[in-house]
């Protein structure tokens, strides 16, 4: 701890005279800083819904305060604005659109002010990595960790009576109107095992279909304990629980998880957290932080350091490892398998991560992506396809497209060898020929396009969105020798070609006599929420640069040329849209790019494809100065597991996955003077500027291991190689 003051004293001094002489704290940062810099209510105010509470790199638990269980807003069932407390439940996802978890509720509270408990003073909340803490109006103090699998929550009461409300009919619910009965327990089973335990299970049907198991576990025996009248429709039970404390007032509880059995949770309490030290548990929770915090050190003044390691913390939120510490897992078919290191993976929101957060993780946190992959194909195993977007191992179907396949050939492409790849090419294959939901092959290949009037449902999106998929399966075979897939597929990945509209230059929905949508508003953004729309929550402007990830070239010459391509660029970035809907994703705005939702996210990159790649410079800068900030209201739009702050940190190095399933990164411009990626083979990836300054942000000219950069391209394997990344800024626009 003395040492730790010693490392912080000397890096406030230093802080402070550096600040004397360059005005910004750009100081070289301790590795042992780098936690420090993490403000885990970024993103916590509006939109980016995010969580204060504790979590492990993609940790099955995340014990954080539940202010709502209901509404868009309370997503993660937190907002910061919002000072009522319902209690502390155990699960929740980082930045989606949707509520789900919030397994287990507990409140603690004092029976002298019962009128309080519900409500906390804002100014006592605390949150950093592995820890939050807050005081409540009835001067009950929280403080909760975590280990992978189990909660760790400490109260300190007022007095020695103490009480906690134990709600195990609570859920993060997906409705918009609190009576609604939508996303309550089916089923429930619970034992008070003892004086101190309380086991059980929980059958839920919310965003998913799922089972949950738990142990809780009191450090004090309850002196009673009573099951609270249950409400309409309740299928599981609410308890208060009186305990009659030592003299310190301290009462701690151990929750466990797991998404096999109530002896799975034990195993997992017992083998995780075997005593009662709550300091134990935060400083390995922190401990662990540390090695992945430290993976990228850059050179930056402080607030900006604080958006990037913030950005980092909430990248290895997730996936979630969800087997149990003896490898078992509850896969997508209800079946108990044990996975393969002990590692099944599920909070997959591939349809936002496969962009820039799966390429990311390749880079930082290698040591993952074959259980991911393996997690992706056991899946299929039990499902028959690929999943689309998975929670507690279950899929959702949530969105579109089948993007588990372009993050497959990503991996592979990238050199991770830890799955089959045959078995993965099956898996792609058979996903890309079977119909499921969402994806209506025998319509999509007997058209070439989904016609709107036999899908009146996002028809141009899903046409566009299989097409990167498609692209997909067709590189994989062509990298394992098979010409008959490779030569299928190509094809279809063609098909957006089908839907371009001459007049107009986008993609537009066509019916099955080959006929325009008519009347036809490009700046109207869709949904599934507004039908008929042929669009995901976005419009026919943000939607037309979907076929880019994959094949600039047949983009620039569907436009007629590299001319016409800018052309269409500077226009999509300058024409304004009146009254944009926050709710389909029409937010962050500058013209039409929308940096508030995914579609748009590799958009100010295809700037390097055109006469004037500057442009896109001046645009990425833009976007990291309006749009993030490092204060609770600092991301504008979902943070969706990890995605925003992916494409944050990559475009703070200066590159981004346009094709996120080929190994490339298409240069754009740093935004720090240095960096510097640690990486697990043990060499080091260097990103320098020269002429860096608030002035001179462009990029002039880029050096691979001094070698000129001609096609504003990196790959995967000079980055993983090692090497130094050299920029020379200017500031000249043109």
């Amino acid at each position: 701890m003395r040492y730790c003051l010693l490392l912080l004293t000397i890096a406030l001094f230093l802080s402070c005279k550096n600040e004397k002489t360059n005005h910004q704290d750009d100081i070289k940062t301790d590795l042992s800083t780098n936690r420090a810099l993490v403000n885990p209510f970024i993103g916590t105010d509006g939109t980016g819904h995010t969580f204060p509470g504790p979590s492990m790199p993609f940790g099955m638990v995340q014990p954080g305060p539940d202010n709502k269980d209901y509404g868009w807003n309370h997503t993660s069932g937190y907002q910061y604005r919002d000072t009522l407390l319902l209690g502390f439940s155990q699960t929740r996802f980082s930045g989606t659109g949707i509520n789900e978890m919030g397994d287990v509720l507990l409140l603690p509270y004092s029976k002298e002010k019962e009128a309080l408990r519900n409500s906390y003073f804002k100014n006592t909340e605390k949150a950093e990595v592995g820890y939050y803490a807050l005081t409540k109006k009835d001067e009950v103090k929280v403080e909760l960790t975590c280990s992978e699998r189990v909660a760790f929550h400490q109260y300190i009461f007022p007095s020695r009576e103490a009480h906690v409300f134990i709600n195990l009919q609570h859920g993060l619910r997906f409705v918009f109107d609190e009576n609604s009965q939508k996303g309550l327990v089916l089923d429930s089973k619970v034992t008070i095992e003892n004086d101190s335990t309380i086991s059980g299970y929980a059958l839920t049907d919310n965003w998913v279909k799922r089972k949950y198991f738990y142990t809780i576990q009191f450090s004090e025996p309850f002196s009673s304990i009573e099951e609270l009248p249950k409400a309409e429709n309740d299928k599981a039970p609410k308890y208060d629980a009186a305990f009659k404390l030592k003299d310190d007032k301290q009462l701690k509880v151990k929750i466990a998880l797991s998404s096999v059995s109530v002896d799975g949770s034990k195993l997992n309490l017992v083998t995780e957290i075997p005593h009662w030290d709550f300091e134990a548990v935060k400083s390995h929770n922190q401990s662990t932080w540390d090695d992945y915090l430290n993976r990228i050190q850059i050179e930056a003044p402080k607030k900006q350091k604080e958006i990037f390691y913030t950005s980092l913390y909430h990248l290895f939120l997730q996936p979630s490892n969800i087997a149990d510490v003896d490898g078992k897992y509850r896969g997508a078919n209800d079946e108990i398998a044990t996975a393969p290191n002990k590692a099944y993976y599920s909070t997959l929101s591939i349809w936002d991560v496969y962009r820039a957060a799966f390429p990311l993780l390749q880079i930082v946190a290698p040591e993952r992506i074959d259980g991911i992959v393996n997690s992706m194909l056991l899946h299929h195993d039990a499902a028959g396809f690929l999943p689309i977007w998975t929670a507690w191992g279950q899929d959702n179907y949530c969105m579109i497209g089948n993007h588990a396949i372009p993050m497959i050939l990503s991996a592979y492409n990238n050199g991770f060898t830890g799955f089959d790849a045959q078995k993965a090419l099956q898996a792609m294959v058979e996903t890309s020929t079977e119909s499921h939901i969402n994806s209506d092959w025998e319509l999509y290949n007997q058209y070439g396009y989904y016609p709107f009037d036999k899908l009146d449902n996002e028809s141009v999106s899903r046409t566009l969105e299989s097409g990167f998929d498609d692209y997909a399966v067709a590189q994989m075979a062509k990298k394992l020798g098979d010409s008959t897939i490779y030569t299928t597929f190509t094809q279809r990945a063609n098909y957006y070609k089908n839907l371009f509209d001459p007049e107009t230059k986008l993609f537009r929905g066509k019916d099955t006599q080959g006929h325009f949508r008519t009347p036809f508003d490009p700046l109207t953004a869709t949904s599934p929420l507004n039908n008929p729309g042929d669009y995901t929550e976005a419009n026919a402007w943000q939607y037309f640069w979907t076929p880019a990830q994959y094949d600039v070239d047949g983009m620039i010459e569907l436009l007629g040329g590299t001319t016409e391509f800018t052309n269409h660029l500077n226009t999509f970035f300058t024409t304004e849209a009146l009254n944009p809907n926050k709710f389909l994703g029409q937010e962050a705005m500058i013209g039409q790019y929308a940096h508030g939702n995914e579609p748009s996210h590799h958009i100010l990159y295809l700037y390097a494809f055109s006469h004037t790649p500057k442009k896109g410079q001046k645009y990425i800068k833009r976007v990291m100065e309006e749009f993030h900030n490092n204060t609770p209201d600092g991301m504008i739009g979902n943070d969706d597991c990890g995605q925003m702050s992916a494409w944050y940190i990559l475009s703070t190095l200066g590159f981004y996955p346009v094709n996120s399933s080929d190994g490339t990164f298409v240069i754009g411009a740093p935004q720090v003077s240095e960096a510097t990626i640690q990486l697990a083979n043990g060499k080091k990836f260097s990103m320098t500027t020269e002429n860096f300054s608030e002035n001179n942000n462009f990029t002039d000219s880029v050096f691979m291991n001094d070698n000129l950069i001609e096609d504003h391209k990196i790959s995967f394997d000079q980055i993983i190689n090692g090497g130094k990344l050299e920029f020379k800024m200017t500031n000249k626009l043109d």
